[in-house]
């Protein structure tokens, strides 16, 4: 079983491990949230289309997005899954904070950008823009919890090495990522799914 680690690499052959479903999950709350934002402040200029038949795409395309990043390469995760070796005693399980910390830090202009998008599209489809960004949002944390049901099924967290996720710290299912490493359930500090664990859960 791999011992948890607070590195992002591991010493004496080992690797530094980052957990796939915090990755997948990182970028959920500040889309939800920017999208939220965009949305409220959108509704307020009546745009081009009117604030109802806005605010109607708005909700299509919230449900749109958020099916659509939460089934997108779920294949490729699945092959990978199927695929996870046990990781080896000297890999450094990296902590939940720093991936996290890491794909906020490594997605923070193009999070900015998407924003700003969303809210001068409300000029022309009031709340639109917002809405489908939260969808984006909703859908990385479904994507999220559907690999901490695949996690519990297979009674192992899934894990990926630091230096194959992208230069921004995402993209956990890229070309990169070779294989999955596959751990105890109680290791690391997130619970199946990305979530924070509980601290009494903590062993």
């Amino acid at each position: 079983m791999a011992r948890g680690g607070r590195g992002e690499h591991g010493g004496r052959g080992g690797q530094g491990l980052a957990r796939v479903a915090v990755v997948v999950r990182a970028g959920a709350a500040p889309l939800w949230w920017a999208g939220v934002f965009a949305a409220g402040v959108g509704v307020l200029p009546p745009g081009i289309t009117g604030r109802r038949i806005g605010v109607l795409a708005g909700a299509a395309l919230f449900l749109v997005g958020a099916a659509v990043v939460a089934l997108t390469r779920r294949k490729r995760y699945t092959a990978l899954l199927h695929g996870a070796a046990r990781a080896g005693k000297h890999d450094v399980l990296q902590d939940r904070a720093v991936t996290v910390r890491n794909w906020r830090l490594g997605h923070r202009w193009w999070l900015l950008l998407a924003f700003a998008v969303a809210l001068g599209s409300s000029f022309a489809v009031p709340a639109a823009g917002g809405m489908l960004l939260a969808g984006t949002g909703t859908g990385l944390r479904l994507k999220a919890a559907w690999l901490g049901r695949r996690e519990k099924a297979g009674e192992q967290l899934v894990w990926l090495r630091v230096d194959w996720l992208d230069q921004r710290g995402g993209r956990p299912a890229g070309k990169a990522a070779k294989a999955y490493r596959g751990t105890g359930i109680a290791a690391g500090d997130a619970a199946p799914g990305g979530a924070r664990r509980r601290t009494a859960q903590l062993v």
